[in-house]
């Protein structure tokens, strides 16, 4: 490290390498944005499926072709041998050089800036296989190590030489066994021994700071809540704003409702639907989300009753997938944003939404009412009535329709990159302090 340099920090590529990001991805480049911003270098390390035997100088397109197009490859003999043989020995990363030869603007939006770039193929699936296996971490190595690793999930992985801290977005898989898929017993030890082996451990709201404390028996002085930042993308154009929703989407300005997230259960989208039905508004319901888990019963009521197709169900709008982009012009028309989850982490959709002007109802469970405060309408999603009456409202109500656009670009302030930045500012200190 030269003289005067700040200590290199890296994060894992686990979630930016997904074609159609997540919140956890948002949540990695804004904290590769913090890193950069802060001035320490940034080390960025990737799980893609590229051959460990490969020349140096073809590194920079294979891995720019496997993150245009991330798909699982085929499952050859050799592939699947692989995978059957965990070692419990450490794994070395492999570096990418990046020599500027890929034209790489299509994926630009989707890699933040880095100083470098390692790779390793599958290691995100053979860690969680060694984990199973041997009941430890798997350890990577790579030349000089940064400083801290700061893996962005909760993975069963540590870089040797580093200062391991994860981040714990929210521990819904124990909170809500019901509303997702992952493997429970598998989970549990998991974030286990995330807080046991963590240098520190990083999650972005109180109401997951005190889950992970209450139900991890973490050490209240390692587990930090520095939340996060809204990364709604800026404005374009916002007097063709309305223009453009008619001619791309069909969707009159400020005229219609919006949910956007995964379809599944944790997020309440078949409660939505019936209520959206039961308050009989004229305004349009629009449902912007992959289909993920169980997405058939939330959507169930979008078929047909008694082999007739309900007059009020056509006007429900289904939009599987936006990029951010199209999303941003999306949410900015919307006549209210609808987000009745049963629990979040954090919810970084009703944030976006605020720092967007738009009213917004949402759950007054998990961190929503922390995230939302006073400028939002919030509702208990679990009751059908009050999401009845909480969608008649943000769409008639004028006067609640006011007060609620002038409090949400107020409220999103109070989680600005810039306090995000200093929240994490703080722990890197604490993380690497003597």
């Amino acid at each position: 490290m030269a003289k005067g340099e700040l200590p290199r920090i890296g994060i894992d590529g686990y979630n930016l390498a997904l074609s159609r990001g997540t919140g956890v991805a948002t949540y990695g480049r804004n904290l590769a944005a913090v890193v950069s911003g802060l001035g320490h270098p940034l080390d960025l390390l990737f799980g893609l499926n590229i051959p460990r035997k490969v020349r140096a100088d073809l590194r920079e397109t294979l891995f720019f072709g496997r993150l245009g197009d991330p798909a699982p490859q085929r499952l050859t003999w050799r592939r699947a041998v692989r995978r059957a043989t965990v070692m419990p020995w450490a794994h070395d990363m492999i570096e990418v050089p990046i020599g500027g030869h890929v034209v790489a603007r299509e994926v630009e939006d989707r890699l933040p800036s880095f100083d470098r770039l390692f790779n390793l193929s599958e290691v995100f699936d053979i860690c969680a296989r060694h984990f199973r296996r041997y009941g430890r971490f798997l350890t990577l190595r790579m030349p000089s190590p940064p400083a801290i690793m700061h893996w962005t999930y909760p993975l069963p992985i540590k870089l040797a030489g580093a200062k391991n801290i994860y981040t714990l977005h929210d521990l819904v898989p124990l909170r809500l066994p019901f509303a997702s898929l992952e493997d429970k017993r598998y989970y549990d030890a998991l974030v286990r021994a995330c807080t046991r082996e963590a240098a520190h451990i990083v999650t972005v709201s109180e109401t997951s700071r005190n889950d992970i404390i209450t139900l991890l028996g973490a050490d209240p002085a390692r587990v930090t809540n520095t939340g996060q930042s809204s990364a709604m993308p800026a404005a374009r154009d916002p007097e063709g704003l309305p223009g453009r929703l008619e001619r791309l989407f069909d969707l009159p300005y400020q005229r219609y409702l919006l949910f956007f997230g995964a379809i599944e259960p944790k997020k309440n989208v078949g409660r939505l639907i019936q209520a959206y039905l039961e308050a009989d508004v004229d305004t349009p319901l629009v449902l912007v989300g992959p289909e993920a888990w169980q997405a058939d019963q939330e959507l169930r009521l979008l078929g047909t009753a008694h082999g007739i197709s309900l007059p009020a169900v056509r006007r429900i709008r289904r939009i599987e997938y936006l990029p951010r982009a199209m999303l941003g012009d999306v949410v900015r028309g919307a006549r209210a944003v609808l987000f009745p989850s049963l629990y979040e982490g954090f919810g970084l959709p009703v944030l976006e939404t605020m720092s967007a002007g738009v009213p917004v109802l949402a759950s007054r469970t998990g961190s929503l009412p922390e995230v939302v405060g006073d400028a939002g309408l919030l509702v208990d999603p679990y009751d059908v009535d009050a999401l009845v009456a909480g969608i008649r409202a943000i769409d008639g109500d004028e006067s609640l329709r006011a007060r609620l656009i002038a409090a949400g670009p107020q409220q999103a302030d109070r989680f600005s990159f810039e306090r995000f930045r200093d929240g994490m500012n703080l722990v890197y200190q604490s993380v690497l302090a003597p």
